[in-house]
């Protein structure tokens, strides 16, 4: 299963282009730091480290959350068995996660999200080991993987705490007192802590983010469609796995000891409903559900009910292999198009003003390339003497991103830019006296020059609808200089 996850991965890995946020990933791993305004440290160190050690293209960078799905994949049956499930539990368990098109399309681009997953399942292995009499000295290694996810996405509090209250909801109060339990958190809390402490001396900008994206761009939903969206995510017909698996943690006899997991679940599924988190937040907490569904049909041993576990298997399959070009992209984009138009329903829309065609996981894939090559023909064009000090300024991370990616090729200098992390990188030494204004509210921004010219339009008619017309502006006579204008550009969502 777990061969069978990379083989799918890699068969869309170079079918479009960069992720708006890889580039982005790769820009903060050129500016490694403790945190940074949207995210911990962790994803921009993994960019820095798969560059260096894998190279510079598609491929190296998505190699990783390949890999890391593929380890969720197999760790999905590992904790079926440690659940008490023979082969059919591990198989359909580890099937259910492998075709899941949510998984599928977090593991088709690098981000956060690719390796959360893996640390949510590792640590509920060890609590699961430990419930089974394993030597608590494992709540070390819990420990440190929940330290390290921490690092990874700030979500992973939410996890730990709704397994420690999930084992303190099922009478597991004697594990919880064990010394070992909290070394693990302070280790935990240490492995945090640098991040912690950057957030602080830059007063907590990851919850303005929050905040930020909560009130302008996230789509708000209801419980009703909050629900709806997760049965989506792990594709309808595996409904009746994860489904099973909760019931049978609180029914079965043999699953009162794994009772927590059920509860873990469900405390994640309302901790996000009530935040009003993305819905996709709770994705990473469903190996658990799903291990336990897969035990469950197990379960179902007389004859009849052979007959229906071969059925949910052939489901399953069925079910996910239509759904794999939602995940990963298979197929050219005029295919994907009539594909999509015929199976309706499944492009689940996360942002507000999201109104291109394709879905926004791939709209966001395309126009890069010609956006830097356009950029290029105005900077190239400018007089030799002006080029030095000319800033490419960008309206968002994606497009400054795309330009220090594709620029060291086209002879461009790094970009700058006013959305989160860029705008703490700064101005650097830019006077403003010649600024290329790209993108995201250039038409504000202009209006901080006394003379701005349209020199050029990069076209992306696939691309998500503030890009499929990017305006390139050349503007001189600021009115003050860039440093002095900067806190202008500040953009924070």
């Amino acid at each position: 299963m777990a061969l069978a996850k990379l083989a799918i991965q890699f068969a869309g890995i170079t079918q479009y282009g960069f992720f708006r946020d890889e580039f982005y990933y790769m820009a903060c791993g050129e500016h490694l730091a403790w945190g940074y305004v949207d995210q911990p440290p962790l994803i921009a160190f993994v960019a820095w480290f798969a560059r260096h050690l894998f190279g510079n293209s598609i491929i190296s960078i998505r190699l990783l959350p390949a890999l890391a799905g593929a380890a969720v994949v197999f760790l999905t049956g590992v904790l079926a068995r440690e659940l008490g499930g023979g082969r059919f539990a591990q198989l359909l368990a580890a099937a259910t996660i492998l075709l899941a098109p949510a998984y599928l399309a977090f593991d088709s681009f690098f981000s956060m999200n690719a390796f959360e997953p893996f640390f949510w399942l590792a640590c509920a292995l060890i609590a699961v080991r430990i419930v089974k009499g394993a030597s608590p000295k494992l709540w070390l290694a819990f420990g440190a993987m929940a330290g390290i996810g921490l690092e990874n996405k700030h979500t992973m509090a939410v996890f730990g705490f709704a397994l420690i209250a999930g084992l303190l909801l099922t009478g597991n109060q004697s594990i919880l007192r064990s010394k070992w339990l909290w070394l693990g958190g302070l280790l935990a809390v240490a492995l945090f802590l640098p991040n912690l402490i950057w957030e602080a001396r830059h007063g907590w900008p990851q919850i303005q983010v929050v905040r930020n994206a909560q009130e302008y761009k996230n789509v708000h939903v209801g419980p009703v469609r909050f629900v709806v969206e997760q049965i989506l995510f792990l594709d309808p017909l595996a409904l009746p796995i994860w489904l099973a698996g909760i019931v049978w943690c609180f029914v079965a006899s043999r699953a009162k000891q794994f009772r927590f997991v059920a509860w873990t679940y469900l405390i994640v599924l309302a901790t996000f409903m009530v935040m009003s988190g993305k819905t996709y937040y709770v994705l990473p907490v469903y190996p658990l559900v799903v291990a336990a569904g897969g035990v469950a049909w197990e379960g179902m041993s007389s004859v009849p009910w052979r007959r229906v576990r071969m059925a949910a298997i052939a489901l399953t399959v069925i079910g996910g292999t239509v759904t794999i070009p939602f995940g990963v992209p298979v197929l050219p984009v005029g295919m994907f198009l009539r594909y999509m138009h015929a199976l309706p329903g499944f492009n689940v829309q996360t942002e507000r003003d999201v109104t291109q065609e394709l879905p926004q996981l791939y709209a966001d894939m395309f126009g890069w390339r010609n956006l830097a090559n356009t950029v290029a023909g105005v900077y190239h064009a400018l007089p030799a003497a002006e080029q030095a000090d000319c800033a490419i300024l960008a309206g968002n991370y994606g497009e400054a991103g795309a330009i220090d990616y594709y620029g060291g090729a086209l002879g461009l200098p790094k970009a700058i830019g006013g959305h989160n992390s860029y705008f703490y990188w700064g101005p650097r030494n830019y006077s403003g006296a010649c600024v290329i204004l790209v993108g995201e509210r250039s038409d504000r921004y202009k209006d901080l020059f006394g003379e701005t010219t349209l020199v050029a339009t990069a076209s992306n008619p696939n691309g998500v609808p503030m890009e499929q017309k990017v305006p390139i502006y050349v503007c001189r006579k600021p009115s003050a200089p860039l440093a002095e204008l900067w806190p202008n550009f500040k953009m924070i969502i």
